[in-house]
């Protein structure tokens, strides 16, 4: 019996003239994410997309990959019948046996996209039903609060029969929303910004700030896996890591001691928004949560915000530490996150920051370094690694 999967789309329903471009999009990110696992032909008709194998393959697999794919509201395993009841009663009564077998009540729902088809959609539900309590006396009808919903739809051109239906990642397709670069550590909440911002269209370009010999290369793997990770969602992509150390060295060396936190990221948005730049990024992304730590109250995010000029998004911006760490546990980044190995926001952290620092001061505080030369060793040092491929 043959079986394929049947994609609803989400939001993408509700655009005007410029659906296609979404449309488009969301295939080339399924065609992504499946590809090495046989070979499909993948059609959009009437805002579903059927996804149908062309060899034997592991619909497992597709089935977890198609899970995390931006753009999707819900999917489902179907079988295929020929477009008469006779096939489609046989149909549904054998795939479906082992959840019927198994359930107490059901209901029957038909959609016919095929307006040629003789039955209406209440005629098909009523004829399927009758069968199904014949071939499965112990069945009863629940139409409010079933065990078990059976689908059956007629589209152009074929019939479709399936159980249950899969819920989607949601969002907008990966790459429709632009393209920004995400500001990643070690830590728990950048991971978590990604994938926010993932979810609503946006193509991540990653850059972690690496400070070796105070950082080891066991925290650098860290980032790797945790945007391992994240690409699951997002997409595959390079990973920019900034050599920083001789940053915080001379901001150490060169500037008041509770500004030092406030200074650093600030060179760190610097030294961003050159890379987004050079990838054609529209904005920067941090995963700061306001109040969280010195550096996240609304006098340290204005100078931090005040040494750049593209758009800072901050998704997490409201949420609490509960909140962040439950969409962690979902992506699967959260273990990666509490493993003890230190970036380098970490290393040099005064004793006491300050937490309402006015820019004039930070700024007069920054004059002691050459921060144009400081930049360019950073941009010019970069070192690319590939995630996802």
């Amino acid at each position: 019996m043959k079986e394929i999967l049947l994609i609803k789309l989400g939001e993408l329903v509700l655009k005007g003239l410029n659906r296609k471009t979404f449309e488009a999009a969301l295939l080339k990110n399924i065609k992504h994410r499946i590809n090495r696992l046989g070979e499909f032909d993948i059609r959009m008709a009437q805002s579903t997309i059927t996804i149908m194998p062309q060899s034997e393959v592991d619909l497992d697999a597709v089935e977890d990959k198609i899970r995390k794919v931006f753009g999707i509201a819900a999917f489902s395993r179907c079988c295929v019948a020929e477009k008469n009841m006779e096939s489609i009663l046989a149909a549904s009564g054998e795939y479906l046996k082992d959840q019927l077998e198994q359930a107490q009540t059901f209901k029957v729902e038909s959609k016919r996209s095929d307006k040629r088809f003789p039955l209406k959609s209440p005629e098909i539900s009523a004829t399927v039903g009758e069968y199904l309590m014949k071939q499965f006396p112990h069945l009863g009808v629940d139409v409010h609060h079933p065990d078990i919903t059976v689908t059956v739809e007629v589209r152009d051109f074929s019939a479709y029969i399936r159980g249950g239906v899969i819920a989607g990642a949601g969002g907008m397709p990966v790459g429709t929303s632009g393209r920004a670069a995400l500001l990643i550590s070690g830590g728990i909440d950048s991971p978590v910004a990604g994938f926010c911002m993932a979810k609503r269209g946006v193509e991540l370009i990653p850059v972690h700030f690496a400070s070796p010999p105070y950082t080891s290369e066991r925290a650098e793997q860290k980032v790797v896996d945790l945007m391992t990770k994240v690409s699951e969602y997002s997409g595959r992509t390079m990973l920019r890591i900034v050599p920083f150390a001789h940053v915080q060295e001379e901001i150490l060396s060169k500037c008041p001691e509770e500004l030092f936190t406030i200074i650093m990221r600030r060179f760190m948005m610097r030294v961003t928004e050159r890379i987004a730049r050079d990838a054609g990024c529209e904005a920067l992304i941090t995963g700061e949560s306001l109040g969280q730590v010195a550096s996240q109250t609304m006098g340290a995010i204005a100078c931090t915000d005040a040494s750049v000029d593209m758009p800072v998004f901050r998704p997490l911006i409201g949420m609490d530490k509960t909140e962040i760490i439950s969409i962690s546990r979902k992506i699967d980044t959260f273990d990666i996150s509490i493993q003890p190995f230190e970036d380098c926001c970490t290393v040099f952290t005064p004793k006491h920051p300050r937490t309402k620092p006015k820019l004039q001061f930070v700024e007069q505080a920054e004059k002691g370094l050459d921060a144009e030369a400081l930049i360019e060793k950073c941009v010019s040092e970069v070192r690319l690694t590939k995630i996802g491929f």
